[in-house]
């Protein structure tokens, strides 16, 4: 990896820094060569101070250390991407990241399906809500309703409309999304245990 740390006259180039689970942007911090090096001997993101005028590991003082997994570099050699483990959180002020948000696993769209979920069960009034009025009859109906789009999905797989076939995909894990806020779990409970099987 060729890192061109002479752009710049202080000899310091940017690094990013990423959750390497949940994707997220976790700070920003200026390497020199030498934070650089101690990074990849120690597996411990060290950085430049600028304030400190010092190398800086991360977690030095808090243990609140970011575990090296990976480095890229950009296309024009002069920004890192470094992929972590983060321990505890990053930002000195005592949050995930350095601009107040969550490292919180994201599905996208997903996670925003859930949280909608979520609200009409919370929120929403039954008699309007087709979230609210099924959670309204029980579990037993919530699961009797993804037993029904599962066989559907089956007999759609079977045929040759692929529009069908999709359309009640999309309706069995709209409910199964809903089966497991029935239960209490959230898809982020199904996709650790996956995750657990990995090999």
């Amino acid at each position: 990896m060729k890192i061109d740390f002479t752009k710049n006259n202080d000899g310091l180039v940017p690094a990013i820094i990423q959750d390497i689970t949940t994707k997220n942007v976790l700070m920003l911090g200026y390497m020199n060569e030498e934070a650089y090096d101690k990074t990849i001997s120690t597996k411990k993101v060290t950085f430049f101070s600028r304030t400190k005028n010092r190398l800086w590991t991360k977690g030095e003082e808090s243990g609140n250390f970011l575990n090296l997994v990976d480095i890229k570099i950009d296309c024009d050699n002069d920004t890192l991407l470094i992929k972590v483990n983060p321990v505890g959180p990053t930002c000195h002020k005592g949050t995930d990241t350095c601009w107040n948000e969550e490292n919180s696993q994201n599905y996208g769209f997903l996670s925003k399906l859930e949280k909608t979920i979520t609200e009409r069960i919370e929120n929403a009034d039954a008699q309007k809500s087709y979230v609210a009025s099924l959670f309204k009859k029980g579990i037993n109906k919530v699961a009797q309703k993804v037993g029904e789009e599962a066989v559907e999905v089956v007999i759609e797989a079977k045929d040759s409309n692929d529009e069908l076939f999709l359309n009640e995909s999309a309706d069995l894990l709209f409910h199964y999304l809903m089966l497991l806020q029935a239960k209490g779990y959230k898809l982020n409970d199904v996709v650790s245990i996956l995750k657990s099987r990995e090999k």
